[in-house]
C-alpha cells in the first residue's frame, strides 16, 4: 500500500476513534447529568433541598425536547432561579404530588410520538397518570412546551393530555400552554418571554437572533391624563414601504427596543396588536412600567419616552393561533383588564367588519374618570350594535374594590345562557390576579367540567401575560 493510502487510512481511523470518544464522553455526561437529576429529585422529595428550585420535565424522542428543556433551564439560571433537569421517565406522581410537594413550579418540555402518543421514555409516567388521585398538584406551578407537527391529527397530543391531566389535578399554570409546531422559532420566542416574567428579568438574550422589519412609529396618544396608575399610550405604527404585511386579530408584535436612540437592540418585549391590516398599521396599547433600576422598563420606555414620532421601531409579526377570532359568528364574551384591552379591540373590529355582532365586553381599570381606554371606539361598537352588552368596572371608583371576576359572578346567570348558546370566551391581560381571578369565577359559575370542555373545544382561550 503506498504511503498516501497509509495516510488516508490513518487519518480515517482517527476520525473514527475520534468520533467513538465523543459519544462516549457524551454518553458519560449525559449519564451523569441524569444521575444529577434523580439524585436532586430524591433529595427534594425528603424535604431536603431548596423546595423553590424550579423542576424542569422533559420527555424527548429524538432529544430535541431535552434540548430545550436545557436552553430553557439556561435562562433561568441566567434570571437568578435554582433549577433542576429530569426526564419525564425519572420522574413518578408521586414525587410531585403531596402536601408539601418537593417541586411548587414544574416546566414540562414534551414532544409527541406519532399519533398523540408520548415519547417511549414517558410512557411509564403517562400510565400512572390514569390512576393518580384527584386534585393531586394542589398547590404546584406548572407550565407546559408542547412540540409537535401539525399535519399530524393530534398535533402536539401528548402535550395537551399532559396540560389537561394537570388541570384536573388542581395544578395553577403559571401561564398557558405554548404550541411548538416543527421547532417553529416564533412560538419558542413566545416562550421565552413567558421565562423573562418567570424571572423577573426581561434582558434574558433571545435564543436565535432577531429578524425584524423597520417600522415607524406615526403617533403615539396618552390614553389615561391624570391617572393612578402608569401612563398608557396608544401608538400607531406604519410597515416599511416595500410589502404589505398581514397578521390576524389576536396575533403579537415583537419589539426590539433600545436603551437610546440608535443605541443596540435588547432582547424582543411582545405586545398584543390592537388593529387590523386594513387600516394600514399596526396599534399598541402600551403602559410605562417601572424597571429594576428605577427608571421605565427597557420595552416601554422605548416605546413611550425614548423613541420620537418619525423614528424607525424594529418589529416582527408573531402568529398566536389560539387567540384568534371563530370562523363563525357565535357569540363571544371578551374579558379583559388594563392593557388587555388592546388584543380584544382587535377581535372586537374583526367580529364587526365579518358583521357578527353577539358580542359582551367586559373590561376593568381603576377609574373611570381616567383610565376608559379607547372610550370613543368602544362608544361606537355600543352604538351600531357590534357590541350587544358592555360592562365596565373600575375599582377605584368605590370604597370595596371590584374586578371584572365580580362582574362575572354578579351575572351568572347572564353568562350561563351565553355560553348555552354557543358563547366562546376570551380572556387578555394581566395574569395575576385577574386571569387567575377569572378563571375560579368561571369554575364557580359553569363548574369545573364545563370548564374544561369550553377549553376543550376551543371556546375558552386566553392571551396572559
Amino acid at each position: 500500500m503506498s504511503p498516501t493510502r497509509l495516510f488516508a487510512a490513518a487519518c480515517v481511523v482517527a476520525v473514527w476513534l475520534l468520533l467513538c470518544l465523543w459519544a462516549w464522553r457524551r454518553a458519560r455526561r449525559h449519564q451523569a447529568s441524569q444521575a444529577r437529576a434523580l439524585a436532586a429529585l430524591s433529595l427534594n422529595a425528603d424535604g431536603g433541598s431548596d423546595s423553590d428550585a424550579v423542576l424542569i420535565a422533559y420527555a424527548s424522542q429524538t432529544g430535541y425536547a431535552e434540548a430545550l428543556a436545557e436552553q430553557t433551564a439556561q435562562s433561568l439560571r441566567a434570571g437568578g432561579l435554582t433549577v433542576h433537569v429530569a426526564s419525564l421517565g425519572q420522574l413518578d406522581v408521586a414525587r410531585l404530588s403531596g402536601q408539601s410537594p418537593a417541586y411548587r413550579r414544574v416546566l414540562f418540555v414534551v414532544s409527541t410520538y406519532g399519533e398523540g402518543d408520548p415519547p417511549d421514555a414517558a410512557a411509564a409516567f403517562a400510565s400512572q397518570m390514569q390512576a393518580a388521585p384527584s386534585r393531586a398538584l394542589a398547590g404546584v406551578q406548572v407550565a407546559v412546551l408542547a412540540l409537535g407537527d401539525s399535519e399530524y391529527t393530534r398535533f402536539c397530543g401528548f402535550g395537551h393530555q399532559l396540560n389537561d391531566w394537570l388541570h384536573a389535578q388542581g395544578a395553577t399554570p403559571l401561564f398557558d400552554m405554548v404550541e411548538v409546531d416543527n421547532g417553529d422559532p416564533a412560538a419558542l420566542r413566545h416562550w421565552q418571554h413567558h421565562l423573562s416574567l418567570l424571572t423577573g428579568r426581561s434582558d434574558l438574550p433571545d435564543w436565535q437572533a432577531p429578524d425584524y422589519e423597520p417600522w415607524r412609529l406615526a403617533a403615539r396618544t396618552l390614553q389615561n391624563p391624570g391617572s393612578a396608575g402608569g401612563p398608557c399610550y396608544l401608538l400607531t405604527l406604519t410597515p416599511p414601504a416595500h410589502g404589505k404585511p398581514s397578521w390576524l386579530a389576536g396575533d403579537i408584535a415583537e419589539i426590539g427596543p433600545r436603551l437610546e436612540r440608535g443605541g443596540p437592540m435588547q432582547a424582543h418585549r411582545e405586545y398584543s396588536i390592537a388593529s387590523l391590516p386594513e387600516e394600514g398599521a399596526i396599534d399598541l396599547l402600551v403602559r410605562q412600567m417601572p424597571g429594576a433600576d428605577g427608571g421605565l422598563g427597557v420595552g416601554s420606555g422605548w416605546l413611550t419616552q425614548v423613541a420620537q414620532v418619525g423614528d424607525q421601531i424594529d418589529l416582527r409579526v408573531r402568529t398566536n393561533r389560539n387567540f384568534h377570532a371563530p370562523d363563525d359568528g357565535r357569540p363571544m364574551i371578551l374579558v379583559g383588564n388594563g392593557t388587555g384591552l388592546a388584543g380584544l379591540r382587535a377581535l372586537i373590529k374583526a367580529r364587526r367588519a365579518a358583521g357578527h355582532r353577539r358580542n359582551w365586553l367586559i373590561f376593568g381599570e381603576r377609574n373611570a374618570a381616567h383610565d376608559a381606554f379607547c372610550r370613543a371606539d368602544i362608544d361606537v361598537w355600543k352604538a351600531d350594535g357590534t357590541l350587544e352588552r358592555v360592562d365596565t368596572v373600575y375599582s377605584r371608583d368605590q370604597a370595596q374594590r371590584r374586578y371584572v371576576q365580580h362582574v362575572l359572578r354578579e351575572q351568572a346567570d347572564a353568562l350561563r345562557a351565553w355560553v348555552a348558546d354557543g358563547a366562546a370566551i376570551y380572556v387578555c391581560g394581566s395574569l395575576q390576579g385577574m386571569a387567575s381571578g377569572v378563571d375560579a369565577a368561571l369554575q364557580d359559575v359553569l363548574g369545573d367540567d364545563a370548564l374544561q370542555a369550553l377549553l376543550h373545544a376551543g371556546r375558552y382561550r386566553r392571551d396572559v401575560y
